[in-house]
């Protein structure tokens, strides 16, 4: 059956990036690990406006970024010293642990033309036992995510296991991430294995139990129940979850299991204690004005 059926919201990441927000909400902060999801584009911008689009530095901790392409390019740059374009079904897996800073740029013109830059972010909370790691950065080709194909159905495992299917990416907690492209008319269920699982509808629309639901929805299932998708038209999902991991706060780009470890890493970021990235360090984005301070971290003060 259906627990809870989210609506993205619009949000804003950079000056001139516009985004559907689908987690967290405030009547279901997680899915499994995942803590965080964000539907960019598709962009369609002239080459002059490419830079506003650039989401400056700024700091992580307690979780890992997960970055995603349907299309267009990216730049990453961050504190390690990384500099990595993700391309289209490719993964940008960054760890952030005790702390690390990065920016997202878009200095490719063409991957904006024609309206082709869309991207998925995700982040996946850390177990505590890995909340003060080391920072680390990995980026997954395509030919290191399996792919798996039947008459109209397209799916690539992103992250985790799923279907019988598994890759090489390195996750913390056990968990599925999945891009799925199914033609009209096609019927999955979710796998059984994982303890938590939603299904965004990135594109097109779906069927369950009788209801249709459309792009920009997160449909999360409780758990053991077995539910029959049908898809209304050509769609794309991304299916994600995985085993909870216990209560998380977040507070802007900060996660963790304390309170007080976000206060603590607002200091450091305040503090310069993370540093920029070496080749990307002349701006960076300040920590936001605190409102929420005598509350606590607020989970949907994020940028």
């Amino acid at each position: 059956m259906l627990d809870i059926v989210i609506d993205a919201r619009k949000a804003t990441i950079g000056p001139g990036l516009a985004v559907k927000r689908i987690l967290p909400f405030r009547l279901r902060r997680m899915v499994g690990p995942f803590i965080f999801m964000d539907h960019a584009g598709p962009v369609d911008k002239p080459s002059s406006k490419t830079s506003s689009m650039d989401v400056l530095p700024h700091p992580h901790i307690g979780l890992s970024t997960v970055s995603y392409l349907f299309g267009g390019s990216v730049t990453h740059r961050d504190s390690l010293g990384v500099e990595q374009v993700i391309k289209p079904g490719e993964v940008n897996w960054m760890k952030a642990g005790r702390g690390i800073s990065h920016s997202e740029r878009f200095e490719d013109p063409s991957a904006l033309a024609g309206g082709e830059l869309e991207m998925i972010q995700t982040w996946v909370a850390l177990p505590e036992n890995e909340e003060e790691a080391a920072p680390t950065f990995h980026n997954y080709a395509i030919n290191q995510l399996p792919v798996f194909t039947d008459k109209g159905i397209w799916m690539r495992l992103i992250a985790g296991t799923a279907y019988g299917l598994k890759n090489e990416v390195k996750t913390s907690s056990p968990m599925f991430y999945l891009h799925v492209v199914l033609e009209r008319g096609m019927r999955i269920d979710l796998p059984m294995e994982h303890a938590e699982r939603g299904v965004y509808v990135a594109k097109g629309s779906v069927e369950v139990q009788g209801h249709t639901y459309y792009a920009g929805q997160l449909l999360v299932f409780t758990k053991g129940t077995d539910p029959d998708i049908l898809t209304k038209e050509k769609s794309t999902l991304m299916m994600l979850g995985g085993e909870p991991l216990g209560e998380r706060f977040i507070w802007w780009n900060f996660v963790s299991s304390s309170k007080e470890r976000i206060e603590q890493a607002k200091e450091d970021w305040r503090q310069g204690r993370i540093i920029l990235p070496p080749n990307d360090n002349e701006t960076f984005i300040p920590l936001p004005e605190d409102k929420y301070k005598t509350k606590g971290p607020d989970p949907e003060a994020l940028s």
